[in-house]
């Protein structure tokens, strides 16, 4: 009789260490080579082919108090140690090792691995109808009829743990259409179900909503597409999710869920672990209860839509639905295009780097503004190389201009002894186009801000969002950034500083100043913004603080939050010439405020809603969410087309409006038809136009 056993040992120990489960080896080693000799019908271990499959490369060194060695443990239990460093080869590497001989039937093949990838060993086997095939894992495997599947755990003798599951659908549902995911209830539940499973045998799940009323949950879709928020209730149920009413509004699903983990947490025959489905700061008292009584507790959370304060938490296990229910964003969806067949790889474009060409470029350009001319004499350029250090002597800086104009960057008239540049030559341009992007974004910083430097990790954040700087090879990364700061430093166009940290001087920061005033002016007139990109910004801007302030009840927005909200729809400076238009109309103030959510001062923005300039976007925001309304209502489908004939409007308003409406989280366009829109109807500002009552 021909037995294998498989053990996955990789997966084994980082299995149980990812649950916080201590796995004495030896017992796990034995117990399994053990439980396949018993299950196999075998009389003695010797007759058991045991294979060990681990990158043995990691475990040469004992790990643990004891000094324990995975590889000698398993080498005295009489395994076969198989070295796979590469794990994407695993299957392969077994199969052509043990099993490639076709003329050997298995009689008892045995795998002990919760993951596919060695999972999928098993169909090549050479097996006949009488062989028995064994998993023993987390769950079934899928298409292989006749495998006998047991749990890992029950093989290892370790008592699963029991789970209990609360989900604030409101609040997952909200976050994750808040964060573009399309919000597919199959895979919502799907990926629910099998990650509660994962940590343990379920007892209990239930999920929080205002189950039934239109509108109060983001648009639910089947795979189809098709809108399925009336049925998601009875689609729980048939998977043992009880679907828990409670009113809309967050505190309703919170102290309804809070009062539930508790009472059930104090019960005698409470859960082992409790996962709770929302990432809102409000739970940390009742996870810190719930941990008190030595219970596990693990969170749900979207991303982006998670408290800082939960996601900080050492003692919560914290794990993302977008990740384990494997959701796709609308950009994405929208995006995604049949790749044609057999089409040519497109080249990669090299990243354009700063060199030595672009010191000549820079200088020959600053001299070019100096003179008013499109040629300066040589003597001249290789008189500046010199004096800022790019080159050591005058003939090394002859010899670069020289090197310059065979590549074409640069032209020379020797007749004359002038030089100018080759304006269209590629590396000309891109080499002024990183040069003003950075130095615009520098001075307008500086500027709109009042500031007297700006942080290097601040401007390399916002270089990352400049639109203008899109093209092949340019801003792929923090390191090409850094690259081209420390180069403008080097040139004597930037100047980097270290100054004490605000909040702790004894910590020293890199600042970024301008060198060259004069320079960062002739720079700084760039066509890049035009004022429609200041007036469409100004409109968001107004619209998302007068949203955040009414919602949250505060006076004013955090600046930094706004502008991240805004950056997908920011060019270069439209954020910040917006913002000081607005100041200078007398529409907002910005100034530094007292977070209540830190010690220290945060600089926000606020609205004077009595500022023409924010009257009248508020007014055309009002009347536009009154048309959706008319629409939802009267159950018209809410389009394009529909609103250009209800609003008076030209096309690129209505555009603009869709736009806002959607960055706002107003409005989703329905999966499947990119031309329709959804309304989300209770949503803050939705209800305030419409004038219903306040939540409470």
């Amino acid at each position: 009789m021909t037995a294998y056993l498989i053990v996955d040992v990789d997966d084994l120990l980082q299995r149980f260490d990812s649950r916080g489960v201590t796995l004495d080896i030896h017992s796990a080693a034995s117990a399994l080579i053990n439980s396949a000799v018993l299950a196999a019908g075998l009389k003695a271990k010797e007759e058991l082919a045991a294979i060990a499959v681990a990158d043995w490369n990691r475990y040469r060194r004992p790990s643990g108090s004891a000094g324990i060695s995975v590889q000698q443990v398993f080498a005295s239990e009489s395994y076969d140690l198989f070295n796979v460093p590469n794990r994407s080869v695993v299957a392969d590497a077994l199969f052509e090792h043990y099993f490639a001989d076709e003329a050997e039937t298995i009689d008892e093949l045995i795998v002990a691995s919760t993951r596919s990838d060695l999972i999928s060993l098993v169909p090549r086997v050479n097996i006949t109808s009488r062989s028995r095939v064994r998993i023993w894992g987390d769950e079934p495997p899928e298409n292989m009829p006749g495998v006998i599947f047991q749990p890992l755990e029950a093989i290892l003798g370790i008592p699963s743990k029991t789970v209990a599951l609360y989900i604030d659908f409101e609040n997952i549902s909200i976050s994750l259409s808040e964060q573009g995911y399309i919000l597919d209830i199959d895979q919502l539940i799907e990926g629910m179900v099998k990650q509660a499973h994962s940590h343990g045998q379920v007892h209990r799940m239930a999920a929080y909503a205002p189950w039934g009323q239109r509108g109060s949950l983001a648009p639910l879709t089947d795979r189809t597409g098709r809108e399925v928020s009336d049925e998601t209730p009875s689609r729980l149920a048939r998977v043992n999710i009880d679907p828990v009413f409670s009113l809309p509004g967050k505190n309703s699903a919170d102290m309804r869920i809070a009062k539930e983990v508790l009472d059930d947490s104090a019960a005698p025959d409470s859960a082992d672990v409790f996962i709770v489905a929302s990432g809102d700061r409000d739970f940390n008292e009742v996870f810190s209860a719930v941990r008190a009584r030595n219970k596990q507790v693990v969170v749900w959370g979207v991303r982006g839509s998670t408290s800082r304060l939960v996601e900080s938490n050492p003692a919560l296990l914290v794990e993302y639905v977008e990740d384990f229910c494997r959701l796709r964003r609308h950009a994405d969806a929208h995006a995604a295009q049949p790749a044609a067949l057999h089409e040519p790889p497109v080249p990669v474009e090299p990243e354009f780097r700063p060199s030595q060409w672009s010191s000549v470029l820079l200088h020959l350009d600053y001299l070019l503004n100096q003179a008013g001319t499109d040629m300066v004499d040589l003597d001249d350029l290789v008189t500046r190389l010199v004096t800022v250090h790019a080159v050591p002597n005058e003939d090394r800086a002859r010899d670069l201009v020289t090197q310059a104009a065979a590549h074409g960057l640069v032209i020379i008239d020797h007749d004359v002894n002038l030089v100018g540049l080759h304006s269209d030559h590629p590396t000309v341009q891109n080499t002024f186009v990183v040069r003003d992007r950075i130095v615009h974004r520098v001075a307008n910083t500086l500027h709109v801000r009042g500031w007297e430097y700006v942080n290097y990790g601040f401007l390399l954040k916002g270089i990352t969002m400049d639109h203008g700087l899109e093209g092949p090879g340019l801003n792929t990364s923090d390191a090409w950034r850094s690259e081209w700061v420390d180069f403008l430093v080097r040139e004597g166009i930037l100047a980097r500083e270290m100054v004490p940290h605000r909040h702790n001087p004894e910590d020293l920061v890199p600042v970024i100043k301008l060198a060259s005033q004069g320079m960062a002016n002739a720079i700084n007139q760039l066509p890049g913004v035009t004022p429609e990109d200041i007036d469409m910004m100004i409109r968001r801007i107004i619209v998302s603080v007068e949203q955040f302030t009414s919602f949250r009840g505060f006076a004013w927005c955090p600046l930094g939050s706004l502008h991240r909200r805004l950056r997908p729809y920011d060019p270069s400076t439209s954020f910040q010439q917006a913002v000081e238009e607005l100041i200078d109309a007398g529409a907002v103030e910005v100034a530094e405020y007292d977070n209540p959510q830190s010690e220290y001062k945060t600089k926000g923005i606020s609205l004077n809603e009595d500022a023409p300039h924010v009257y009248a976007v508020l007014a055309d925001r009002n009347e536009v969410i009154r048309i959706l309304l008319e629409l939802y209502e009267q159950r018209i489908p809410i389009t394009r087309e529909a609103l250009l004939e209800r609003l008076s409007m030209d096309d690129d308003e209505i555009d603009l409006w869709l736009s806002i409406m959607q960055s706002e989280n107003v409005l989703k366009p329905a999966p499947g038809q990119p031309s329709v829109y959804t309304l989300f109807r209770t949503h803050h500002t939705v209800m305030q136009v419409a004038g219903d009552p306040a939540e409470h």
